[in-house]
Formats: C-alpha cells, structure tokens, sequence
C-alpha cells in the first residue's frame, strides 16, 4: 500500500503504463490555461473598423463622417486623394498619403468622406467589386501594425488603415514598426493594404528636435536621417492650410445649407466671424463649431 504522506514519485520513476495518464493531465491543463485561439475577423460586419490594443478589430456600424460636398477650400487634395484612393479600390497601385498641415482644416474628414465616396460607387456604376474597409489604429498602438497586416493580408477585402494625429516625440521608437509596415521587412506591405496619417508636422517630429540633434550631432545629415526618412514612405504629402476669410464663410453658408437652418444672412455673417475671431482660428472645425452653436440656439437639430 502507498504511504499517503510520501511525496509523489517522480514521473521518470513511473512505468510507461502510468506515465501516459499523467502527460495526458498535464496537456488537458495546458489547453485549458491556454487563451482561446483569436477568432477571425467578419469583415462584413461593417466597413469600418477600430484596431484595439488586445489584437482584435472592433466593427464601427455608423462612422463619425462629414459629406464630401461640405468640404470646402482643399478642392485640390481632395480630388489628388479621391483619385488615389479609388485607383487603389479597383486594384491598381497607388501610393501611401500623408496629410500634413493647420488644424481643423479637414484631413481626418477627408479620408472618412473620401471611404464613404468611393464605397457609394460599388452599387454597379463602375465602382470596386468589393467595399472598401478603413481601420483605424491609434497612435499609442503602431506597434501592433505588424500584427494588423498579419490579418488583412489574407483577406481579399482592400484596405485603407488610418492614423490621425500622427507624430513622434525624441525618445519614441515606435516609429520603427511603422516604416517596416509601410514598405520594408520581408514581406513588405500587403497588395491589399494602403496607409493613411494625419499629422500637424511634415516630418511627423517636432521640429526643435530635429534642429537639437542637427547641433549636437557630429555628423548632422546623418543625426536625424532614420527618422525623418519615415515621411518619405509616404508618396503623397497633401499640405493643408489655414483657409481665407471668404473660404471659411463659404464652409458656414454650406453648413447652414445642408442643416436648413434658419438665420438671416447678416447675422450669420457677423457671428461667425465673431466666433472665428475669439478662437483665433478660421477653419472647418471652427466653422462646425459655430454651426453646432447657431442650431442649439435656434433649436434645431443637426440630423
């Protein structure tokens, strides 16, 4: 009889014959502890998505979008990034975009209005086979791209994956996951994937950096050539800027067009300029802005 206080034997002391029981516990034990193989992606739950920072893509039923046609002052990026976006959908080359420039002028807008466009041709009038999908990553997940295009590749969807408010500060290294996704590793980036960012900064740094590094480095050319090198991945770099007084009025009267909302002209024209001046900023966003505050006083609703 087995002494119950003795310790266990070791498994290289067991026979075969009962060895085999104790290996099949431990593997049933493992596959329990073990997290459950990730599912798939159903990619026609939705056209877009958000990438989250566990590893799974989070369909996005209704995206936060303004029409292309109320988009006003950016005439030529908009029409450059339409005509790359649907070559792209139709399954020809087409480059990776970086939109750069003032805040509120329309960047991150553009690519949600241009997805939305190229998507409203797939109806039979000479449009993509398939939708287009846009996936968001955010910023503080980069390094998870490599991870994202592991699940796109395969798909035969084509995917536009978008970053807004892209940049890099001194110590940041993610930068690096980004470059490898957009053309370079082994693999290189899917056919099927293009890349799309946001940023206030051309070079996607804060320029007191680059200019700290060109002085104290020995080599200055050399000092910042990895990191700015990061821009030059992108084979469109649309600049946007600060809009004219009449642009910006122009983006208020299409506002109050669309909205139907009910003001007298001279008003309307006296309180946006009004609401431009106390930010100290003339923009789509500033326009929007105003646009939210007139239908709240006038009681209307932005449907």
């Amino acid at each position: 009889m087995t002494d119950p206080t003795s310790p266990p034997r070791p498994a290289s002391d067991l026979p075969e014959s009962d060895l085999l029981p104790v290996l099949l516990r431990i593997a049933a034990a493992l596959e329990r502890a073990a997290p459950p193989a990730r599912p798939a992606p159903d990619f026609a739950a939705a056209d877009a998505f958000v990438w989250q920072p566990e590893g799974r893509l989070q369909p996005v039923p209704r995206v936060n979008r303004v029409e292309m046609g109320l988009l006003r002052g950016i005439d030529r990026m908009r029409d450059i990034l339409f005509d790359n976006t649907e070559r792209f959908a139709r399954g020809l080359p087409a480059n990776n975009a970086l939109l750069w420039g003032a805040r509120g002028m329309g960047k991150s807008s553009l690519v949600k209005a241009v997805h939305a466009e190229i998507n409203a041709k797939t109806d039979g009038r000479g449009g993509p086979k398939r939708p287009l999908k846009l996936v968001e990553i955010h910023r503080e997940d980069i390094e998870g791209l490599p991870a994202l295009m592991g699940w796109l590749r395969p798909d035969p969807h084509r995917f536009v994956v978008f970053c807004d408010d892209l940049s890099f500060d001194a110590e940041d290294t993610s930068y690096k996951s980004l470059k490898a996704a957009l053309d370079g590793g082994i693999e290189g980036r899917p056919d099927n994937v293009i890349f799309y960012a946001t940023s206030n900064r051309r070079h996607l740094l804060p320029r007191d950096m680059m200019e700290n590094e060109r002085s104290t480095a020995i080599n200055p050319g050399e000092a910042i050539e990895e990191k700015v090198s990061l821009s030059d991945r992108f084979g469109l770099w649309l600049g946007f800027h600060k809009c004219s007084q009449d642009e910006y009025l122009a983006m208020v009267d299409a506002y109050v067009a669309r909205y139907d909302l009910k003001v007298e002209p001279e008003r309307l024209r006296a309180e946006a300029l009004e609401w431009s001046t106390t930010r100290g900023a003339r923009s789509g966003r500033t326009a929007f802005q105003y646009i939210q505050d007139l239908a709240g006083r006038l009681g209307q609703r932005l449907d």
